[in-house]
């Protein structure tokens, strides 16, 4: 079993975000997958299927960033075996910038920092780049509106595309 969790804020305000690249990650796997959002459950909106014969859950954890530990810390205890994979946004890789990690830190990010503050650091991550800007408060930036969407909707399924080879 593999969970993969997409990091981001919940609500209208926060869709389109940088911050919520995980989420729009997520959500374009759903849809490859065939995938519902269908319940809340673990402090996290919850799809299930399948991939290659083994199951997959994908989890948007309804706690905001910074506290995404506690989903990802209920998710693994109710599925102990299960791989984890985090989706994130990445301001230190440049835009399109896809890297992933099978561990490792939490680096500047304060969605891993809680949850490797619940669960340690033994989980995937993919980092997607999203750039800085330096002329705008760190905050500001990755709370602000998405600029490039057609190019972040490109970058959205490269790394779908990573993930499901890395999930084979």
């Amino acid at each position: 079993m593999v969970i993969i969790v997409g990091l981001g804020n919940v609500g209208s305000g926060y869709s389109d975000t940088y911050h919520n690249v995980g989420f729009n990650v997520v959500d374009k796997l759903a849809k490859k997958m065939g995938v519902v959002f269908s319940k809340e459950k673990y402090k996290a909106m919850i799809g299930e299927g399948m991939y290659n014969g083994q199951k997959i859950i994908l989890a948007k954890p309804t706690t905001f960033m910074n506290n995404s530990g506690e989903a990802v810390s209920l998710l693994k205890q109710k599925n102990k075996e299960a791989r984890i994979i985090v989706v994130v946004d990445d301001i230190d890789l440049p835009v399109g910038k896809i890297r992933y990690r099978e561990s490792g830190s939490s680096g500047t990010h304060n969605g891993l920092r809680s949850i490797t503050s619940f669960i340690g650091q033994e989980f995937e991550r993919v980092r997607v780049g999203i750039g800085r800007d330096e002329s705008k408060d760190l905050a500001d930036f990755v709370l602000s509106k998405i600029e490039d969407k057609d190019q972040f909707e490109k970058i959205y399924d490269q790394a779908v595309d990573m993930i499901l080879e890395k999930i084979g």
